[in-house]
Order: structure tokens, then sequence, then C-alpha cells
């Protein structure tokens, strides 16, 4: 959302292991969003799931059109137990919105294979960034897209 402003260091870390992942999110803001990950979608055709092992968060989920526009936008909450299914065709990230380190398990193949994170990256984002105003959650529309889909929720 702000490419310029300054972040407290790393915002995540990741732990790769054969067919899994572990990461690690900080509980921060970077200018006014919630730390997140780097949104991707996947070059593979399999369901991801994210179990979440410890801390409060948002996945972030978005299908786009042929014309990488969005389609849909999904966020579903994450606490300790909660299991979440990505969806083949949904781009994806994880976002720390709680005051202590976000912590998830996926089943993940490789990113650096695997993940392709150019369409986020040319948008800058997803369709909706998440932000705090004013203590709460809050989203805000990306400009870079033409038209930005309801918000769906679980």
């Amino acid at each position: 959302m702000e490419p310029r402003s300054a972040t407290q260091g790393k915002a995540y870390y990741v732990i790769h292991g054969e067919n899994q992942n572990i990461t690690v999110l900080l509980p921060d803001l970077n200018g006014h969003e919630y730390n997140k990950t780097y949104g991707h979608f996947h070059k593979y055709s399999a369901v991801e799931i994210y179990n979440c092992l410890y801390g409060q968060g948002l996945v972030v989920m978005q299908r786009n059109d042929e014309q990488g526009q969005p389609k849909e936008y999904k966020v579903v909450g994450l606490h300790p137990g909660k299991q979440v299914e990505i969806p083949v065709g949904f781009g994806h990230a994880l976002i720390n919105v709680g005051k202590t380190f976000l912590v998830v398990l996926d089943n993940a193949f490789e990113p650096s294979k695997n993940h392709n994170y150019e369409p986020v990256r040319v948008s800058h984002g997803f369709a909706y960034y998440v932000v705090e105003k004013k203590g709460e959650i809050a989203f805000e529309r990306n400009p870079n897209y033409k038209s930005c889909p309801q918000i769906t929720s679980e």
C-alpha cells in the first residue's frame, strides 16, 4: 500500500520443510497496513491447507478473471486450531492482526518453483489492503484495480 513506509525490519519468517512450511509473522504495522506475507498464486492445481498454531490473523484470498481483475475476494479469520483451505485458482496472503506472533503450518510446495508473485507485485497487492484505523481492522480499496468485488468472509 505504502511502498516507501518504513518498517521495523522483516515482517515474517518462513521455515521450509519437505512439502510443509512454518510461517511466523511479527505483530506490527507497515505504515497503516498490518504485517502480511507476499501475496501469490500457485502454479500447480492443488488445495493448500493452513493450520493456525498460535496467534490471531487473517487469510485473504482473491480469484481473478482472465484480464487479471479481481472476481472474488474472501477473508477468513485465523486463531489457534483453525484450519483454512485455499481453493485452486485463488491467490492468498496471511495477515497478522494480533498483538503476538502469528504462526501457521502449511502443506505448500517450494515457493521459488511453484508460486507466482508477479500478478500481486504488479498490482501492489490484492483488491483490498488490510489496515488499522482507530484501533480497528479496516479494508481499503487498492486503486490499481479497475473494480473490486464485495468482500465475503467466513
